[in-house]
């Protein structure tokens, strides 16, 4: 039997009906992949409720933490900014209990949500807080995994804003030897993400006086609270007591 020809308007409908599949299965790969990230625990939501001294405000770029109107308190970083740009397909509230801390010494943190949850597609983000906040002129580029790459790569490129860059496992695949800026670079001896080679081939890159502090017992997800990353070593210290570390250390060297 002779095989029947299709219409010019089957033929259409059948297109149409090809796009339209294409186009469903690529909305639910984005979809799928935009939702698969470590997501924030309970103790990173309660902390972007903020305290008595810091409120936490939300804008369509970022979150800002900062001391509250009612807060007398004055702390080492009044007057300082801080931007912070989140680990590669990490909620960026998981750094909230951190960021907190930063605030309650006075410093003004925006926290940046990056497209995607990856900083490669959001690095001048901080341009966008610079112009926001006006009245602050110094700034300190903090981030954590992508994030810090992403900030070294930043901070490369606006030295004159940026007056220190704090690297939590991350390197810095630009040059920041003749910048007049402070530089830290932490990481943890557990850290099983973090490239170790690539962080040593990169760090003649980091200025001859980079403060490096190895965190005995850290791993790579301890700068944060989104429970465990794949791949990662098992930490021998706890969240608090990492973080801690981070901020013991920004805050009494020179900073």
């Amino acid at each position: 039997m002779e095989k029947r020809k299709l219409t010019k308007s089957e033929k259409r409908v059948i297109c149409i009906m090809s796009i339209v599949i294409v186009v469903a299965l690529a909305i639910f790969a984005w979809l799928t992949y935009a939702n698969d990230y470590y997501k924030a625990t309970d103790t990173a939501k309660k902390a972007m409720l903020g305290t008595g001294n810091v409120e936490v405000v939300e804008k369509e770029g970022y979150f800002i933490f900062s001391k509250s109107p009612t807060s007398s308190y004055r702390g080492k970083g009044e007057g300082k900014g801080i931007v912070f740009y989140p680990g590669g397909k990490v909620d960026e509230k998981a750094y909230a209990p951190m960021l907190l801390e930063l605030a309650e010494e006075g410093y003004e943190v925006y926290l940046v949500k990056m497209p995607a949850k990856l900083a490669i597609f959001g690095m001048n983000a901080a341009e966008d807080v610079f112009k926001e906040a006006s009245h602050i002129e110094d700034w300190t580029m903090m981030g954590h995994s992508l994030g810090g790459a992403m900030a070294a790569s930043f901070s490369a490129s606006h030295d004159e804003e940026v007056e220190a860059l704090v690297l939590l496992a991350a390197y810095s695949t630009e040059d920041l030897n003749s910048l007049d800026m402070d530089v830290y670079s932490f990481y943890g001896t557990e850290d099983q993400v973090l490239n170790m080679e690539k962080y040593e081939e990169y760090y003649s890159n980091l200025p001859e006086d980079v403060v490096e502090e190895v965190i005995d017992g850290g791993n790579h997800a301890n700068y944060a609270h989104y429970g465990a990353q794949e791949g990662d070593g098992e930490a021998s210290i706890t969240r608090e007591e990492q973080q801690e570390c981070v901020l013991d250390v920004f805050l009494s060297v020179g900073n």
